[in-house]
């Protein structure tokens, strides 16, 4: 009977657990350091996730609920390609940089729609993918032609 009633109550503990807190927490991510010098002199340091594996970049930030104004995800290519992301299981608004392999912001997509499966295109070929705070791109003055340099202490992005 005890046995039974430990089950019982197992189970319904686990049907409690929001299911994100099962789902974003078995991809593990490094953190690094990047730095985006825009046109005119501003700049702005981020804290970010890396996403550097085929795993890590297929979760990103899907299942996340805050992102602070200086963090936000990397994904990085490893070399240059047309690039495709979506908001899949992704509760906040994100803006995506699409940087290329010299570091320059080629586009910007502002306030991405939260869970939407709808194709967000790079444009043209792209190393790495930014993804900040929906609306902190505009915010920062972060367009097109912004160069990014990610820190010599990030591991694995060279």
């Amino acid at each position: 009977m005890i046995t039974i009633a430990k089950s019982a109550f197992m189970a319904l503990f686990l049907f409690m657990v929001p299911a994100s807190l099962l789902a974003a927490g078995d991809v593990h991510f490094g953190r690094g350091q990047l730095r985006i010098d825009m046109p005119g002199g501003k700049s702005h340091e981020f804290q970010v996730e890396l996403a550097l594996n085929p795993e890590q970049r297929e979760r990103g930030l899907m299942y996340r609920e805050k992102l602070g104004d200086d963090e936000g995800m990397i994904f990085d290519f490893g070399l240059e390609r047309d690039v495709m992301m979506w908001m899949k299981n992704t509760p906040l608004s994100l803006d995506m940089l699409f940087i290329d392999g010299a570091g320059r912001v080629r586009r910007v997509a502002s306030r991405a729609v939260p869970y939407s499966e709808s194709i967000i295109s790079s444009g043209g070929p792209v190393r790495f993918v930014l993804e900040i705070r929906g609306g902190r791109a505009a915010e920062l003055g972060i367009a097109p032609g912004a160069l990014v340099t990610i820190a010599a202490t990030t591991p694995s992005l060279k």
